[in-house]
């Protein structure tokens, strides 16, 4: 599939998914209640209740994340902090509190429906320290070197040039500044049909990298002290209803697709100039 196919089918979907959430339904694969028809191990109950508590409904109902980066990052105060692909917002407003008011949130999306629905959300959360941007993670509407820690739930995995966001991630950050972001990886040897079938299950669309090629992606834009930190794993018969209905026989390929498929979160850092040691394409000139 061509780049400019994943993109607009990522744009669809999460059109789709603000529109069904401002028609007072959920986000589908961000569903939390488990009467729910669609909700499903990997993007529900990521956010405790004391979260949900502070930040508006349809923030929670729009989020169509497989992590929680921000209970999993360090945010201080007064720390600027960039969401990539922020969706509803439910992320940035929770980082926008733990920054508190010496600090600022933004979040990046290229959905023009889920813009309007995070400014809503921003709105009715009296949010004056957060801001919404329009653009592409690919290429980030931030100056060099800008923010302190970069954060994503689950959408780098959609992107068809992922090296050009984690370099766009290095670039926007400060010297020091921390990569903390939740993702979809896999693990070992998948053959292409079975990472196929249960990639659209895992993140609605195929595109996850093995956890080993994500470590290097980040070692080659530049991070350092990186670490993958494993949050859930998946069995295959977390996705038996969605993979039968597929027409895939869920027992047979089952020895392939345990503990192969998981959600993560990925920690790195932006070296300062004096901790640098490489002369790689983003070290040096």
């Amino acid at each position: 599939m061509a780049d400019t196919d994943i993109k607009t089918l990522v744009k669809e979907r999460y059109s789709q998914a603000a529109l069904r959430v401002k028609s007072g339904g959920s986000s589908c694969c961000g569903a939390t209640a488990a009467s729910d028809p669609c909700c499903d191990p990997i993007t529900s109950n990521l956010y405790d209740s004391f979260q949900a508590g502070q930040i508006p409904e349809e923030a929670l109902l729009a989020s169509l994340g497989c992590g929680n980066p921000t209970a999993l990052a360090q945010l201080n105060s007064g720390e600027i902090v960039l969401d990539l692909g922020s969706g509803g917002g439910i992320d940035v407003l929770l980082s926008a509190k733990r920054v508190g008011p010496a600090g600022k949130a933004y979040g990046l999306d290229m959905t023009d429906e889920m813009l309007a629905l995070a400014n809503e959300n921003r709105r009715r959360a009296g949010a004056v320290n957060v801001e919404f941007l329009k653009g592409e993670i690919e290429n980030i509407p931030l100056p060099d070197n800008s923010v302190d820690v970069v954060i994503s739930n689950c959408v780098i995995n959609l992107s068809a040039d992922k090296d050009s966001v984690l370099r766009e991630a290095f670039r926007v950050l400060k010297p020091g500044g921390r990569f903390a972001v939740s993702d979809v990886v896999t693990r070992g040897v998948i053959s292409d049909e079975i990472r196929k079938s249960v990639l659209l299950w895992v993140g609605c669309i195929a595109g996850a990298l093995d956890e080993t090629e994500y470590r290097d992606k980040l070692a080659k834009a530049g991070f350092e002290q990186i670490e993958i930190e494993p949050t859930r794993i998946y069995r295959v018969e977390d996705a038996r209803e969605f993979l039968a209905a597929e027409g895939v026989d869920v027992d047979a390929i089952a020895p392939q697709v345990d503990e192969k498929f998981m959600s993560a979160f990925m920690r790195a850092v932006k070296p300062t100039a004096g901790e640098r040691a490489c002369c790689g394409p983003v070290c040096c000139n």
